[in-house]
């Protein structure tokens, strides 16, 4: 099913700060600027892909767009309501709405449960949603959908499958109640590569039947462009480029995206010999004191006195940059 052009979930200039205490090392207080202004639209049926290094703010992002994490300032909309300010029967209704597969899942899944009791409790959190009656039913059509034999599976516990069966588990967790949107927290990243083709291929074939948003957040831009039709790049907690999936892998026009794309892995060695490798000077910033003016000019080789002055804006188009200089397609 090809994405739609009704927005599903609409986030406004999130924000979210951390306080810190004054007992980390190095440190005098202040706050970890972990997200700090990120916009962007997802459209019914699409995927839009999260990348960035470790430390960008990808699940922070992740746990405010299901209410998991209050936002310091800014909104997640969905429809007529803000995620965070929802309560009573309106927030039942938004997390039936926008579910979430966690990143590890050997955590993820209530090792005294099994799988017939971890599947029927979102139906117990939700009565109204499904007859009693048809529970059983329901959750053995759960497991028939992401790939595993109800018969053989429902009265086991987690321990007794391997990781990408309990990754499937989630996903058929996240599936009982129909939602909209499925927030995906790098959702393969502790998966074999084999295994992770499999989930990945399960997600887009459920996308397919179901026209599900999904927000894939992962660190490996191979599979991140496999599965999506947008890419937003992070950068210190802020979006650097955004774009379709196509252009941005192309043709990327921010110096971190390029720098990025640089690294992944090529088989084919004419290929690689071609490609120039571009190393970035330096780690990564403090997010408790991020570089003034655009984040990435201490570690951009096209820097200059004015990248350091004013910070640049996400132009509003179809393939946005926050870049002075960005580089040409």
């Amino acid at each position: 099913m090809p994405p739609g052009d009704d927005v599903v979930l609409r986030v406004e200039n999130l924000v979210k700060h951390f306080p810190v205490r004054g007992r980390v090392p190095f440190t005098s207080g202040g706050v970890v600027k972990a997200v700090d202004g990120v916009s962007f639209d997802l459209r019914r049926g699409e995927t839009l892909g999260v990348v960035g290094e470790s430390g960008c703010g990808k699940s922070t992002l992740a746990r405010m767009l299901v209410g998991l994490e209050k936002p310091t300032s800014g909104a997640v909309r969905f429809g007529d309501s803000v995620v965070h300010q929802a309560r009573g029967r309106q927030l039942r209704a938004l997390r039936r709405r926008i579910q979430i597969v966690l990143q590890d899942p050997y955590t993820s899944l209530n090792p005294r449960r099994t799988i017939r009791e971890i599947l029927l409790q979102p139906f117990e959190i939700h009565p109204d949603v499904l007859d009693r009656r048809r529970r059983d039913e329901r959750i053995s059509e759960l497991l028939d959908l992401v790939g595993l034999d109800p018969s053989l599976h429902l009265d086991r516990y987690p321990h007794q499958f391997s990781g990408g069966q309990r990754q499937r588990i989630g996903i058929a967790r996240a599936l009982a109640l129909n939602p909209d949107v499925i927030v995906c927290d790098e959702p393969v990243s502790a998966l074999d590569v084999s295994v992770q083709a499999q989930v990945v291929n399960l997600l887009e074939q459920l996308q397919n039947e179901f026209g599900i948003a999904y927000v894939f957040i992962a660190h490996d831009l191979s599979v991140v462009r496999h599965i999506s039709d947008r890419v937003a790049v992070m950068y210190l907690g802020k979006l650097v480029e955004t774009g379709p999936e196509a252009a941005l892998y192309e043709s990327p026009r921010h110096p971190y995206t390029r720098a990025l794309l640089s690294a992944v892995p090529v088989p084919d060695p004419a290929d690689r010999r071609q490609r120039q490798r571009i190393l970035l000077a330096g780690d990564p910033p403090s997010p408790i004191n991020p570089p003034s003016g655009c984040r990435f000019r201490t570690r951009c080789w096209q820097a200059t006195d004015a990248c350091a002055t004013t910070e640049p804006p996400l132009a509003a188009d179809e393939h946005p940059v926050a870049c002075h200089f960005p580089l040409a397609a």
